[in-house]
């Protein structure tokens, strides 16, 4: 099917979605067949919100103003586009849910531009960026988009490098891209080396581990994956007895966050979910050291963990029933919350170096080896806005060092994609026990750019890793497989099978 097409069938099924006549699977296959991709940990938000939604209180907020240079900007070059209105379609991430708080006080009171963001389930905004894109409507004038999602609509975006240097009249001084992470703009926001938007959102695991209990027994934070295991256990035979588990995981059957795990595992132990010709290579001898070693780790957790999703394996480490683990930094604010039982008792850090690491040129599907797994979304000027200049206005501010520095202030926990945010002094300052902690950002910081790990790129990954993969290790778990062995031939043979249509030939 032609780009048009396919564009449409993508609006329709996610109408068909929206309006409850199709369930997920069936949407996630259609997707499948259109050649578009889909983010699993995107997809696995479809329907609801994510799972990390934290906002800081309101004196956080009334304590963070704009810069006096960023006011004198938009009242100098925004200004002229008084009376103007913008439309931005989003799921709910931190910085959206940042950007509508602070958009009608600071950037349409010093502009005059109107804003509207529509947040919005993630169906929905597939569905009204395809639909906006394929008849070039220009209904909304920036779209948030997720990190496989830059394939289909590449040519329906502005670069905002080269738009950047073309409208020098509208450039924010001091915008800096040489400042956003390097892996983040590569990874997220291009396509065949055009950059399709700007870096926005990036979940990313880390290690997280409790400091008193670390003290209490003596023990050093682990910098490998075997001092990693044996701290789990020695922890897991120190304080079983009080609640408390060495180590915690998000393993429920069927569902994406037991991929996150398993996978994480799998590239810390040399493996690779496929191999550089494009076929199932779990099951290899990485591969097996991989799973081994995340079964020897579930051992060690709450029995419960089978049943867990994120939202469960945070409830644990903020319930203090785990003293250490390996996942998603945005929970970390979390445990300096009011419902918290470990307010201050958490730190974070760098995960421990992988034991062995497999070169990307080695995986299939543009895959990334590396235990910090990641999620990530764009903002992206659309080529059809019938505002692009008030857009892009918009664009830059929501982008600044100033906004992105005082957004990881709000609470939201979310990983920054300027390399400066981690740097400024707001949020240094606000690094301190308590809601809307940065304390965990040096940990993510340096994640970001030495061990991130992301996904195989296929449309087919849908599947394979919201159905196929967590579907077969959660029976693996159950003990219905008689071997490990046995439960990766399954699989390889699954996962051979979906990605087949999308194989080099």
């Amino acid at each position: 099917m032609n780009e048009g097409d396919r564009k449409g069938y993508v609006a329709d099924s996610a109408r068909a979605y929206s309006g409850r006549r199709i369930g997920k699977r069936e949407f996630l296959r259609r997707l499948s067949v259109a050649g578009v991709g889909l983010s699993s940990f995107a997809a696995t938000m479809l329907g609801g919100n994510r799972p990390f939604p934290g906002v800081a209180s309101a004196q956080v907020l009334a304590d963070s103003g704009p810069s006096a240079e960023m006011t004198k900007w938009l009242r100098d070059v925004g200004g002229k586009y008084k009376g103007t209105k913008i439309r931005f379609v989003s799921e709910s991430t931190p910085p959206s849910v940042v950007a509508k708080l602070l958009a009608k006080d600071e950037f349409t009171a010093n502009t005059g531009i109107d804003v509207d963001i529509e947040i919005v389930p993630l169906e929905q905004v597939l569905e009204k960026v395809t639909a906006d894109a394929r008849g070039q409507l220009g209904a909304y004038d920036l779209h948030y988009l997720d990190q496989s999602w830059t394939a289909l609509f590449s040519g329906d975006t502005i670069d905002p490098r080269e738009h950047y240097d073309r409208k020098r009249d509208l450039a924010l001084p001091g915008f800096d891209w040489s400042d956003f992470s390097k892996p983040l703009m590569q990874g997220i926001s291009t396509y065949q080396d055009k950059l399709i938007g700007i870096p926005f959102d990036i979940p990313i695991f880390i290690l997280m581990y409790r400091k008193d209990l670390f003290e209490k027994h003596g023990l050093k934070v682990p910098t490998t994956m075997d001092e990693y295991i044996k701290v789990v256990k020695a922890l897991d035979e120190a304080e079983r007895g009080n609640g408390i588990y060495g180590t915690t995981g998000q393993l429920k059957a069927g569902h994406y966050s037991l991929t996150c795990d398993w996978s994480a595992w799998l590239w810390a132990h040399g493996g690779s979910v496929f191999d550089k010709d494009g076929f199932f290579s779990g099951g290899d001898q990485d591969g097996m050291r991989g799973l081994a070693y995340m079964l020897d780790l579930v051992k060690h957790m709450p029995p419960a963990a089978k049943s867990w999703t994120w939202d469960g394996e945070a409830q644990s480490i903020a319930q203090g029933n785990a003293a250490m683990a390996i996942t998603w930094g945005e929970f970390f604010p979390g445990f300096d919350g009011k419902d918290s039982k470990v307010v201050g008792l958490m730190e974070a850090a760098r995960p421990p170096a992988e034991a062995r690491l497999r070169s990307p040129d080695a995986a299939g599907f543009l895959e990334i080896p590396h235990i910090g797994h990641q999620g990530g979304s764009s903002i992206c000027l659309s080529r059809y806005s019938k505002n692009p200049e008030a857009a892009w206005i918009f664009m830059q501010w929501v982008c600044s060092k100033d906004v992105a520095a005082r957004s990881a202030i709000l609470g939201s926990g979310g990983a920054a994609v300027r390399n400066s945010t981690y740097k400024d002094p707001r949020v240094l300052a606000a690094a301190k026990v308590g809601p809307g902690t940065t304390r965990h950002f040096p940990a993510t910081e340096w994640t970001i750019n030495n061990a991130m790990g992301s996904d195989p790129k296929l449309p087919a990954w849908v599947e394979i890793s919201n159905d196929i993969i967590p579907g077969e290790l959660g029976k693996l778990l159950a003990g219905q497989y008689g071997s490990p062995e046995q439960c990766m031939a399954i699989i390889a043979a699954q996962v051979d099978k979906a990605a087949a249509p999308f194989r080099k030939r």
